[in-house]
């Protein structure tokens, strides 16, 4: 369903308009009587789950990184009420999401390679160990024979 309104973050990872719902609420915060009538702050809602543009993986760490934001049937909602104005809300929530959708996304990062410390490094620490412990043992009481 190629269009110009899909975000296309990554091959894996495209979010289409018919995924998205926003619905438009009083903000909080200053703004004198602005703020009693104007509905200017948007919730912006993206169901994850059913999303068809994400691949499993995407899907899965999406829901995960959202934390909080997502809800047990997988639906992402974020809201934005920074702005004074409908539409920089509304660019400011879908930015967020492309942000939590391109974060989860990214490849996972290489596997970590085991090392092992050299023979001269583990002789070095347990020199070093011995000679903290011999001096910890002078720290004792003085005997007198």
């Amino acid at each position: 369903m190629p269009t110009d309104d899909n975000i296309i973050i990554a091959d894996d990872a495209v979010i289409y308009p018919g995924d998205l719902h926003e619905d438009f609420i009083r903000s909080s915060g200053p703004g004198g009587q602005n703020v009693n009538k104007v509905a200017t702050a948007v919730q912006l809602r993206f169901d994850a789950q059913n999303a068809t543009g994400l691949s499993e993986r995407v899907r899965i760490r999406t829901i995960k990184l959202a934390g909080q934001r997502a809800t047990k049937d997988g639906v992402i909602v974020i809201e934005a009420g920074r702005f004074r104005t409908q539409e920089q809300n509304r660019a400011d929530a879908r930015a967020r999401l492309t942000a939590l959708v391109a974060k989860a996304a990214e490849p996972p990062p290489p596997p970590r390679k085991k090392t092992r410390p050299s023979k001269g490094a583990v002789e070095r620490r347990l020199k070093s160990k011995a000679g903290r412990g011999t001096i910890k043992k002078l720290r004792g009481r003085v005997e007198s024979d």
